[in-house]
């Protein structure tokens, strides 16, 4: 063989195009492995990548998201390239059911889907998920940079201080490596097989878990994570009534849940000494249920003993407004909310010396938000407001 130097100089450069196309080749073999083929086309959508058990479910979770373009069902957290379901489902590829999220972050903001991820699973058992067992069900935060590193670690931090769990929160957050599409039967399975779908997750546990650790608070206004509403110099303007809207009727009976809807919307009441807000003690703020503006802070609240959440004053007067309510034979002073006007209750001049009034209110109205979760959930601001509960 001659050495490469007596070559012709055409055989030389053909040489060296066979190689550049072999690189081509390679690249792009590689980049469409990293680009599930169920992803979005659009450069502009942001991509964050979470395990919370069966992906079936943390996909419909993640779906149900305002701003979510798309959830892909896959496998991550392991070394072993393109696992099959079953390799995966034996436990020896260290990897875990996960789900690459495609979002629009004009629209929701990586805390925003860090809250929802929070009320779609359970982030103290770090050895399956519910009814599924195995590493290869375990929770996991894959951060794709260090801003998502910085608020996966603050919002767990904040979780876990706000005492909500017995358990402690050991959801693990790790650098992300690698995605790997699922099956595509595994793709929408909500959607494709609804009956199936059902009976599982009825079966799992995981919902009626979600619904005894969260309760009222399972529900989000995911209006309150648009970026443009966590911009710092919109939060330290105060109460701007232009960031809260109200939904249409639509939206509203399908997001509330009937005594909410009655109560917001119908005037109704609730039963008092039945209703979840009543004896609650922890520090923080209460929002419309419906619009999420900020109305009442626990510093404010109090034992009324009527079996309904009682206060003292609303954070802010304007926060509030009073109607004349002729019903039940007399005349009250009536409570709704500045922007959404929901029916919220009424006041009476028989509260505490610090005011003399008692703001008597429907919890059905209300959302609490823990004082650990009102940074991350938009409230910030009013920090200073909550106090310690029952400080009247």
């Amino acid at each position: 063989m001659k050495p490469l130097q007596h070559l012709a100089p055409l055989a030389i450069l053909a040489l060296i195009l066979v190689m550049v196309v072999i690189g081509l080749r390679t690249s792009a073999e590689n980049e469409a492995q990293a680009m599930p083929k169920h992803a979005p086309n659009d450069p502009s959508l942001s991509v964050a990548t979470f395990a919370g058990g069966c992906f079936w479910c943390v996909e419909e979770g993640f779906e149900k998201i305002p701003g979510v373009v798309e959830a892909v069902s896959g496998y991550s957290g392991g070394e072993l390239e393109n696992p099959t379901y079953e390799q995966v489902s034996s436990g020896r590829t260290r990897h875990t059911e996960a789900v690459q999220v495609y979002y629009d972050p004009a629209v929701i903001s990586y805390e925003g889907l860090l809250q929802g991820l929070w009320r779609m699973m359970d982030p103290t058992d770090a050895e399956g998920q519910f009814a599924d067992r195995g590493r290869h069900y375990r929770p996991a935060i894959f951060y794709h940079d260090d801003e998502q590193r910085r608020l996966a670690e603050a919002s767990r931090q904040a979780l876990a201080d706000s005492g909500r769990y017995s358990d402690s929160v050991v959801i693990e957050i790790v650098p992300f490596m690698a995605f790997y599409e699922a099956e595509g039967y595994h793709q929408d399975y909500y959607r494709k097989n609804p009956a199936r779908y059902r009976f599982y997750t009825r079966n799992s546990g995981r919902y009626q878990f979600i619904d005894r650790v969260w309760g009222e608070d399972r529900h989000i206004d995911f209006s309150d994570f648009r970026p443009g509403r966590s911009e710092r110099e919109d939060r330290q303007a105060g109460f701007d009534r232009h960031a809260f809207v109200k939904p249409d009727d639509a939206e509203l009976r399908r997001r509330l849940t009937p005594i909410q809807y009655k109560v917001t919307q119908q005037d109704g009441t609730e039963p008092p000494f039945n209703n979840p807000y009543d004896t609650e003690r922890r520090s923080g703020i209460y929002v419309d249920v419906v619009s999420g503006e900020p109305l009442f802070s626990s510093a404010d609240k109090y034992d009324s003993g009527t079996g309904w959440p009682s206060f003292v004053r609303p954070i802010a007067p304007d926060l509030v407004v009073e109607h004349e309510d002729r019903s039940w034979f007399g005349v009250r002073t009536e409570i709704r909310s500045a922007v959404a006007d929901s029916h919220l209750g009424h006041v009476f001049t028989d509260g505490p010396a610090a005011t003399g009034l008692r703001y008597c209110m429907n919890s059905a109205a209300l959302r609490f938000i823990p004082e650990a979760e009102m940074s991350a959930a938009g409230y910030g601001d009013y920090l200073n407001s909550v106090g310690k509960p029952g400080g009247v």
